[in-house]
């Protein structure tokens, strides 16, 4: 306290603490806190649904096989995480559910930090609510975080970045790039498609026209990825690029089905009720000028897309960005919800969603009825986790496969996953030429039968003096699949050498 000379006592303020450095293009973007209760709450639920819910129908297809895969730098078909996990996993409790527990986990933190993104553009409580709600139990959060797949911790990697790329822009420091750097980084060692996501960001700086420091910033944590995600970077130059070849036999296999249907497909990724929501993002961003560095995730949006129909290999590859949309989405959406009648619409939309797709999603219809509804059908996550120990079951019940000199050839890295894991006196005889799996040790070459499991295998009647089939895969559960009534031959009189019937075998898809 100080006294004046006429008297009154006046206090002295203490020194201001500097507010935070801010971008000349969020100067009246004002972010919000997370609103923990009902975003925490949200997150917890779907934990706990799909922790609940993980063991009911059986393994994945892409399960088994990872189950098979020992540790390496990469494989021919995608990076090494994933793999690592499920194996490593699979060594300690080799359980459908433990197994499953990362991708649960990363749902569940994807849907903090896509509520995050929301109160990153300003979002209050209620807004950053519906945006954790809505995604969380959207429809391909559910399919992505029930099985333990490459694109289950994409769920969390692709909306991190952005969400940290969006405070490196508005806040105007190094460290949020660093951080998205460091994150997109370690993706690589999942998936290189973290690159589509790197191009879309670098794009909508451009279109966003921000200073020289920004990009400054924004190169420091591109080196920064290039850095952390060196050594499998070099694994690809290494091996001669394995990742463009499975790109390509994707993009052959998928692409004349996939291109044409990408953007309609977008209106099934969250779910068709929260399509206005998302709509509403796009258009808002366009449209408030205070808005104008979220522009980043509508540009990053477009390049996605785009990117994805160039390659024509999966569907829900944006799903992320779509995701960042969304959660801006919410904002406005809210803002109009400002009555009682359109809150109790918007919440119904919501809930009408959520359970349209965990019945789509997740196993909630009993085993034996799947196959009699239209789940398997449109839902191919589904159909590749039924049949599996029957189907090994039926393999072993040939009596050549246990003959001296037999071995086992499946077409897929699923039909040899199953037989790995449930007829494990066969696991030595079994072989299948598929992605990875041509990579591991070949067969003897002294084999005299092979026992070929699969659709694709009729090449092998040119290699051998009789190939009978002696039955058919069949689940008993009438879901139409990959396996379902495949046949099982049995080729005996062999033609060829083992090393040209095997290096016959490899393919990639």
């Amino acid at each position: 306290m100080t006294t004046s000379a006429s008297g009154p006592i006046e206090l002295v303020r203490a020194p201001e603490a500097p507010a935070p450095a801010r971008s000349v293009l969020s100067a009246s973007l004002t972010p919000a806190r997370l609103a923990r209760g009902p975003v925490l709450l949200a997150a917890a639920a779907l934990l706990v649904v799909l922790l609940a819910l993980s063991p009911a129908y059986g393994y994945h297809r892409d399960e088994l096989y990872f189950r098979l895969l020992p540790a390496a730098w990469g494989y021919t078909d995608q990076p090494p995480l994933t793999p690592l996990l499920v194996h490593g996993i699979s060594l300690i409790v080799d359980t459908v559910w433990a197994i499953r527990i990362p991708a649960a986990l990363a749902a569940a933190a994807s849907v903090v930090v896509v509520a995050a993104i929301t109160g990153e553009a300003g979002g209050d409580r209620r807004a950053q609510a519906l945006a954790a709600w809505g995604y969380g139990f959207a429809d391909f959060t559910l399919q992505l975080g029930h099985v333990m797949l490459t694109a289950s911790l994409d769920l969390l990697v692709w909306p991190l970045v952005l969400l940290l790329a969006l405070k490196g822009l508005i806040r105007d420091r190094t460290g949020w790039w660093l951080a998205a750097g460091l994150v997109a980084g370690l993706s690589l060692y999942n998936k290189l498609l973290v690159v589509v996501l790197l191009v879309g960001i670098a794009t909508g700086l451009l279109v966003l026209k921000v200073p020289g420091r920004t990009w400054l910033r924004a190169l420091a944590g591109a080196v920064l990825a290039l850095l952390v995600g060196a050594p499998n970077l070099i694994y690809q130059v290494v091996s001669g690029y394995p990742q463009l070849a499975m790109g390509s036999a994707l993009s052959s296999a998928n692409g004349m089905l996939v291109r044409p249907f990408i953007v309609p497909f977008l209106t099934v990724l969250l779910g068709p009720t929260l399509v206005p929501m998302w709509v509403a993002g796009l258009v808002a961003i366009a449209r408030r000028p205070e808005w104008r560095p979220l522009r980043l995730l509508s540009v990053a949006f477009a390049v996605a897309v785009a990117l994805v129909i160039a390659m024509g290999s999966q569907f829900y590859y944006c799903y992320g960005v779509l995701a960042a949309v969304f959660a801006v989405g919410c904002i406005p959406v809210t803002e109009w919800a400002s009555t009682r009648g359109r809150r109790h619409l918007v919440i119904a939309a919501v809930a009408v969603n959520a359970v349209v797709c965990a019945i789509v999603s997740l196993p909630i219809v009993p085993l034996p009825v799947l196959g009699l509804t239209p789940i398997p059908a449109w839902d191919k996550v589904a159909r590749d986790q039924v049949g599996w120990p029957r189907y090994a079951a039926e393999v072993n019940a040939v009596p050549e496969t246990h003959q001296p000199g037999t071995v086992v050839l499946t077409a897929n890295y699923g039909e040899a996953g199953a037989l790995e894991r449930f007829t494990p006196a066969l696991a030595p005889r079994v072989y299948s030429g598929h992605n990875g799996m041509h990579d591991l040790q070949a067969p003897p070459a002294a084999t005299t039968t092979v026992v070929a499991v699969g659709r694709t295998l009729s090449w092998l009647h040119g290699a051998f003096r009789s190939c009978r089939t002696v039955g058919h895969l069949d689940s008993g559960l009438a879901v139409h699949s990959e396996e379902q009534g495949a046949p099982i031959q049995v080729c005996t009189g062999r033609t060829a050498s083992m090393s040209s019937i095997w290096a016959r075998a490899a393919h990639l898809g």
